[in-house]
């Protein structure tokens, strides 16, 4: 308030709220239970809203909720929204009139057996709770939009068996899509190029970063790939580049747009000078001393 004076603007701020609800999904991206991190909760909301219209500087017209990801079921954000709407209506008794509502992301998508909430299913229980909140609608629906739209091509360096297992040594590691390690996540992963006359067996699919959960997938059925070879780990589109990193020193790979039947590099290929070019000259050069 005291910054917007100074400044002599008035903001529009939304507070987002924790509807504390219970979703089934992984529990590092539920974010609208009751113990989670997010937001102020329903009961608290009331007085910050009449503390922003108390100070007068910042407009605070706007309220936001994200419940979690990966959320297949439409009841979740039914709940979460019927909160909402209670408490818009508390606001409006204290004169407080909500101009904007972002309910957030969070519907899933279908990686294994999942079967998701429907596009149609999921904004018919928006709208008609949203309506009663603010005459604006605000969505974040990332994971629905690019999960199953992305592919992580990768090379088999070595297929080989120890101790009774089958792994099938990639190219490509954690660094690269985080998500199996992270959240024991499931990817679909087949070879690009495939013969029916191989035979299929069991395999573990690592990769090649010094950590034991270096794994993409665990007992996963696959016909016989040789090194040299590729697959491609299906629905890699969300969350893959943005979490990737250069952990044990490995450059992030090229990215590669497809759009009918033309493709275009959006993203370079990085080389290992990218990630120590950071180092000071001064440090190379007593090195080389």
């Amino acid at each position: 308030s005291r910054l917007a004076k100074k400044m002599k603007i008035r903001p529009r701020v939304s507070f987002r709220v924790n509807p504390e609800i219970k979703v089934s999904t992984h529990t590092r991206i539920a974010t609208g239970i009751k113990k989670s991190k997010f937001g102020i909760t329903c009961g608290e909301a009331p007085e910050a809203y009449k503390l922003a219209k108390k100070l007068g500087a910042v407009s605070a017209s706007g309220i936001h909720v994200h419940i979690g990801s990966q959320i297949i079921d439409t009841k979740p954000f039914a709940e979460a929204l019927k909160k909402l709407v209670s408490l818009s209506k508390e606001l409006k008794k204290a004169g407080i009139f909500l101009k904007y509502v972002n309910a957030g992301g969070g519907l899933g998508v279908r990686y294994n057996r999942e079967f998701p909430a429907t596009l149609r299913e999921y904004s018919r229980v928006i709208l008609k709770h949203a309506a009663g909140i603010a005459p604006h609608l605000i969505l974040e629906p990332g994971r629905m939009l690019v999960a199953n739209a992305g592919i992580l091509l990768t090379r088999v360096v070595l297929v080989k068996n120890s101790g009774g297992v089958k792994f099938i040594v990639v190219d490509c590691g954690m660094n690269d899509l985080l998500r199996p390690t992270l959240y024991d996540a499931f990817h679909d992963i087949v070879p690009v190029c495939f013969s029916d006359d191989r035979k299929e067996d069991f395999y573990d699919i690592v990769g090649p970063i010094c950590e034991s959960g270096d794994v993409f997938a665990r007992r996963r059925s696959l016909r016989e790939v040789f090194a040299g070879e590729c697959l491609a780990v299906k629905s890699a589109g969300a969350y893959g580049y943005s979490m990737s990193s250069n952990y044990n020193l490995r450059p992030r790979p090229a990215e590669v747009m497809v759009d009918g039947g033309k493709d275009r590099l959006i993203r370079k290929r990085e080389k290992l000078q990218d990630i120590i070019g950071t180092v000071p000259r001064r440090f190379a050069k007593r090195r080389r001393r």
